[in-house]
């Protein structure tokens, strides 16, 4: 991230200051669980430099994700950018990637429109690196890949719209499909037994879920309330899974933008 941030600021005149520093990290964010756990790292180190250099005014929002992510990428980290918006940004985005477009739409969302969410993770991680590398290479060359792929970007464009009308049942009914899609994309070897019992426990008592990122962790919608969660965490801690509630970050003062 250093070598990156330097590098950025030499090529927009942004003068550093010449004086050393050491940099250190810690993190409670649970290993290769799907949790964006290296980018948040990253994200971290970012704010840190900006703000011994005091420079936080001079890197807008729109350009760090794809900093943060080129510093990852030169570590061999496969990934894309949506985990580096929302930890730039904070609170709750909407991200449009259309092809095509000259740049990214992100569009920030009420927080408050989000019903209780609950984070279920596995103590035994995976490599989301991995999950992902074949990816990119089969999109290229596989109709079906692309076709589904499609067809999980029409599903956040319907889950926007499912929150800003309130209507919850279809925000599950869409979250379970996101799921859908992502099985038959990457294959049932790929994502893990694992991965697949913790949608499985989830399903069986009526909750939606999905992934949070490429296996390790989903996401649930207890849309019937205490008694479904209450069932849940029973299921849950029986099999060893870590179940929290999920808490939304502040969004990020646009006066750094």
């Amino acid at each position: 991230m250093c070598k990156r941030f330097a590098t950025y600021c030499q090529e927009h005149g942004i003068e550093l200051q010449s004086k050393s520093f050491s940099l250190e990290y810690d993190t409670n964010i649970p290993r290769q669980a799907g949790l964006s756990g290296s980018s948040a790292i990253a994200c971290a180190a970012l704010n840190c430099l900006m703000q011994y250099h005091d420079i936080e005014d001079r890197i807008p929002l729109t350009e760090r994700p794809q900093l943060i992510l080129s510093a990852e990428a030169e570590l061999g980290i496969t990934a894309g950018l949506q985990d580096r918006v929302i930890q730039v940004y904070g609170g709750m985005m909407f991200m449009d990637f259309s092809p095509g477009s000259e740049h990214n739409r992100f569009e920030r969302l009420p927080a408050a429109q989000l019903p209780p969410l609950w984070l279920v993770y596995s103590n035994h991680p995976s490599d989301s690196g991995a999950v992902h590398s074949p990816v990119k290479s089969r999109w290229l060359v596989d109709v079906n890949v692309r076709r589904e792929m499609a067809e999980i970007a029409v599903l956040a464009e319907q889950g926007r719209v499912a929150l800003v009308e309130g209507d919850m049942a279809s925000l599950a009914d869409l979250m379970n499909r996101n799921f859908d899609l992502r099985r038959s994309i990457f294959g049932d070897d790929a994502l893990g037994a694992t991965n697949l019992h913790m949608i499985s426990l989830a399903r069986s008592v009526g909750a939606a879920g999905k992934f949070t990122g490429s296996g390790g962790a989903i996401v649930v919608f207890c849309r019937q309330g205490t008694s479904q969660v209450q069932k849940l965490q029973g299921l849950c801690q029986k099999e060893g899974f870590v179940m929290v509630k999920v808490i939304v970050g502040n969004p990020t003062n646009n006066n750094t933008a």
